[in-house]
C-alpha cells in the first residue's frame, strides 16, 4: 500500500473508531433501559416484528452496494460529470425503491404480522404500531442511500463518526423520553425510533448538498448507466435476498417453534454481535472505497495487497471483543441487564463466533464488487445464506433446540468465506499460498494461543465487575503481544517500532 493512502484509512480509521466506542458505551446504556421499560415479551414483539420490515431491507442493502461501487469507481477516475449522473440515476431508482417496499411490506408482511406470528392477542395493535413505523423508517434509510453513499465514497469519515455520535446521543435522548412519558411503552419505543430516522435523514442530505457537488439533482436520463447499475443491484439483490433470510427469517423460524421470550434473547445476543462485528467493520469502511480505486485505477496488485491485509487486520481486531466476551459472556450480561432471559448466554456465544468468521467477509467482497462481474457470486451466496433456513427448520422438527439456527449460521458462514475467496481468485488472479500465508497462518495461531489463557485466567477472576475489567485487560495484553508477534510480518513489525519510536520523540519535545 502507499503511504499517503495507509495515512487516510490509518486516520478514516481513528474517527470511526471514536465514533464506535462513545457509541458502544451509549448504546449499551440504551438497550439496558430500553430492556427494563419494555419488559420481555415486549422486547421480544419488537425484534421479531421489526424482523418482518427487516427481511424487506435486503433491496435496500443490494442498492447500498451499487451506489457505493459506482460512486466510488467514478471518483477513482476522476469523471465528475459522470460521478453527477451516477448520483441522479440512483436517487431516482431509491425513490422507485422505496415505492415497491411499501407496496410489498403493506400486503405480504402486514398479512404474515397478523396471521403466522406467535404474538400475544392483547399486544397485536402494538405489534401493527410497531411494523407501521417500522416500514417508514426503512423507506427513509432507503432514500437516504445516495447521499450514505457519498460520505463514504469521498472518505469523509469524520463526518460519518459525528452522524453517528449524533444517532446514538438522539437514542439515548430517547430512552429517558420513553421512561418519562405514559403510555403504552413500546408503542411510544416505536414512535421515537422513528423521529430519529427521520432527523438523520435530514442531516445526511444538508451535509451532502452543501460539500458534494455531484449531490445536485438533475432529472435526466441515462440508458446505459440505468442498465448498469440496475444489472449490478439485480444481482446484489439476490445476494442480500440470502443475508436477510439468515439474520431475520431464522428469527421468524425461532417464533414459529417458541415464544417471543426466546426471541427476546436473541435479540439482545444479535444487538451484542451487531457491537461486535463494527469493531471490524469500521475498519473495512475506510479500506472498502480504497479497494475499488485501486481497481478503478488498474492496480489489482495493490487491490489484493489491500484485501488481504484488511482480512487479517479485520479479524485480529474481532478478536480483542470476541476473546474476552465468548468466555466471560454470563457475567457480563449479568452485571449489564441483571436478569436476562434464557439461552441469552449461549446464543451470545455463537453469534461471537459467527461475527469473527464473517469479520474476513467485507474486503474479499468489496474486491468482487469493484470488478463488476457479481452474477456468479451472488447467486451462489444467496443459495448459501437461504439453506440455512430450511435447515434450520428440519433440525428443529428433529430436535427442538434454539441454538440450531446459529450453529447451522456458523457452518454457512465458513462455507460462504471460502467460496468468496475462490470467486474473487477467478476474477483476479493471486496466489492462495499466499493469503494462507499472509493471513490464516497468522490469525488461527493467534486464536489459539490467546484462547487457553483467556479462558484460564477467567476461571479464576472473581465474578464482579472489577473482576471482569482485569481480565478483559489481560486479556488484551495477551492478544496485542500475540498479533505483534505472530500476526505481522518483518516489515509490518518495523514499521509499528518506527511509529512508536516517533511517537516517543515527539512525545519528549
Amino acid at each position: 500500500m502507499r503511504s499517503e493512502d495507509n495515512k487516510r484509512i490509518a486516520k478514516n480509521t481513528l474517527f470511526l473508531y471514536f465514533r464506535m466506542l462513545l457509541t458502544i458505551v451509549v448504546n449499551f446504556y440504551t438497550v439496558r433501559v430500553v430492556w427494563r421499560v419494555l419488559g420481555v415479551d415486549d422486547y421480544g414483539i419488537y425484534n421479531v416484528v421489526g424482523g418482518i420490515v427487516a427481511m424487506f431491507a435486503f433491496l435496500k442493502t443490494a442498492m447500498v452496494a451499487s451506489s457505493q461501487r459506482f460512486t466510488s469507481f467514478e471518483l477513482g477516475r476522476g469523471d465528475l460529470d459522470k460521478l453527477n449522473r451516477v448520483f441522479c440515476i440512483s436517487l431516482k431508482v431509491h425513490f422507485l425503491l422505496a415505492i415497491t417496499v411499501f407496496l410489498l411490506t403493506e400486503t405480504i408482511g402486514i398479512w404474515f404480522l397478523n396471521e403466522k406470528l406467535n404474538i400475544p392477542y392483547d399486544r397485536m395493535v402494538a405489534a401493527n404500531w410497531v411494523y407501521q413505523c417500522s416500514i417508514i423508517s426503512l423507506l427513509v434509510s432507503i432514500v437516504s442511500v445516495p447521499y450514505d453513499s457519498c460520505i463514504v465514497a469521498h472518505e469523509h469519515m469524520k463526518v460519518y463518526g459525528y452522524f453517528g455520535i449524533i444517532e446514538v446521543s438522539l437514542r439515548l435522548l430517547m430512552a429517558f423520553l420513553l421512561m418519562a412519558i405514559g403510555g403504552d411503552k413500546l408503542i411510544i419505543y416505536s414512535i421515537l425510533m422513528l423521529g430519529v430516522a427521520l432527523l438523520m435523514r435530514l442531516l445526511s442530505q444538508f451535509y451532502c448538498r452543501k460539500h458534494f457537488e455531484e449531490c445536485s439533482y438533475r432529472n435526466m436520463s441515462d440508458k446505459k448507466l440505468l442498465r448498469d447499475m440496475f444489472s449490478f443491484s439485480g444481482w446484489s439483490f439476490i445476494g442480500n435476498f440470502g443475508f436477510s433470510v439468515r439474520s431475520q427469517g431464522l428469527n421468524i423460524i425461532i417464533n414459529m417453534f417458541f415464544n417471543v421470550a426466546v426471541n427476546a434473547a436473541k435479540g439482545i445476543a444479535e444487538q451484542i454481535g451487531a457491537v461486535v462485528y463494527g469493531f471490524a467493520y469500521n475498519f473495512q469502511m475506510a479500506l472498502n472505497p480504497q479497494i475499488t480505486k485501486k481497481y478503478a485505477s488498474g492496480d489489482k496488485s495493490g487491490m489484493t495487497e489491500l484485501i488481504f491485509s484488511g482480512c487479517k487486520y479485520s479479524a485480529i481486531l474481532m478478536m480483542f471483543i470476541v476473546v474476552p466476551l465468548f468466555f466471560s459472556a454470563d457475567l457480563f450480561l449479568h452485571l449489564w441487564l441483571g436478569d436476562v432471559a434464557r439461552y441469552t448466554v449461549g446464543f451470545l456465544q455463537l453469534i461471537l463466533v459467527t461475527c469473527l468468521i464473517d469479520s474476513m467477509v467485507g474486503p474479499i467482497t468489496t474486491g468482487i464488487q469493484a470488478t463488476g462481474n457479481i452474477k456468479k457470486f451472488q447467486i451462489i451466496i444467496s443459495i448459501i445464506m437461504i439453506s440455512n433456513l430450511p435447515l434450520a427448520w428440519l433440525w428443529l422438527k428433529i430436535y427442538s433446540n434454539p441454538y440450531v439456527s446459529s450453529f447451522i449460521a456458523i457452518i454457512t458462514s465458513a462455507i460462504a468465506l471460502a467460496v468468496r475467496l475462490r470467486l474473487l481468485h477467478q476474477l483476479v488472479e493471486f496466489s492462495y499460498l499466499v493469503f494462507i500465508r499472509h493471513t490464516l497462518a497468522r490469525i488461527v495461531p493467534i486464536l489459539v494461543v490467546v484462547s487457553v489463557p483467556s479462558w484460564i485466567i477467567y476461571s479464576k477472576m472473581p465474578r464482579t465487575l472489577c473482576g471482569l475489567i482485569c481480565y478483559c485487560i489481560i486479556t488484551t495484553v495477551i492478544i496485542l503481544i500475540c498479533s505483534y508477534i505472530i500476526g505481522l510480518s518483518a516489515v509490518e513489525k518495523k514499521h509499528v517500532v518506527q511509529i512508536i519510536k516517533n511517537r516517543l520523540k515527539f512525545l519528549s519535545k
